[in-house]
């Protein structure tokens, strides 16, 4: 065997333990999620989409697999939000809201951005139910759980979707609380250019 054939051989083994030792990776990180995470991962990309219904069959899924599984519930609750179905809306953020703080740990803090994200969540229904009193509470409450989950958006969200001025949790929290110390006849509660850019958070 000349030296060139042994060099071939060896880079070829080095190689072939490369593509080994990353498939085994790739393998290990695919198999090895919890139950539900994967169908709740697909069934966010479909919601991305506009893809409601298909969304909706892989959050089934995933609960069907780990039922209350938080990711597929706040997907669930995320696709009735967005397609105007409320009252199914505030019943899935209702359930999530209340197990998350039945179960939630101390040192959890997925967790508790998870339960951040419902409280503002289900404020946006309030609010534009004109339920403005629990709206305003619902916002508080996201705040005190987890500020950080429902801050504004960053700098990329800013330039990504042309928004320099975004709303946020604490803008809308700070703009009800002043409009509910006014007398109902002189309140403003909607300003429709600025109502529409209020998000949804996903933590």
């Amino acid at each position: 065997m000349t030296a060139a054939v042994l060099r071939r051989f060896i880079l070829l083994m080095i190689a072939l333990i490369v593509v080994v030792v990353m498939g085994t990776q790739a393998y290990e990180s695919f198999t090895a999620r919890a139950p539900g995470d994967l169908n709740t991962e697909l069934g966010v990309q479909r919601f991305e989409d506009g893809q409601h219904d298909l969304a909706l069959d892989y959050f089934a899924k995933a609960l069907a697999e780990e039922p209350d599984h938080r990711g597929a519930l706040m997907g669930r609750a995320l696709v009735f939000i967005q397609s105007e179905q409320d009252a199914d809306a505030a019943a899935e953020l209702n359930y999530l809201i209340d197990f998350l703080n039945r179960t939630l740990t101390p040192d959890d803090n997925t967790g508790r951005g998870v339960l951040a994200a419902a409280y503002a969540n289900r404020g946006i229904v309030h609010d534009r139910n004109g339920k403005y009193d629990k709206a305003f509470a619902d916002y508080v409450a996201a705040l005190r759980t987890d500020e950080g989950a429902v801050d504004e958006p960053g700098m990329i969200h800013k330039v990504l979707y042309g928004i320099p001025n975004p709303s946020s949790v604490r803008k809308r929290a700070a703009y009800l609380q002043q409009q509910l110390k006014k007398p109902p006849e002189k309140r403003l509660m909607r300003v429709p250019e600025i109502d529409e850019k209020q998000r949804m958070r996903k933590p």
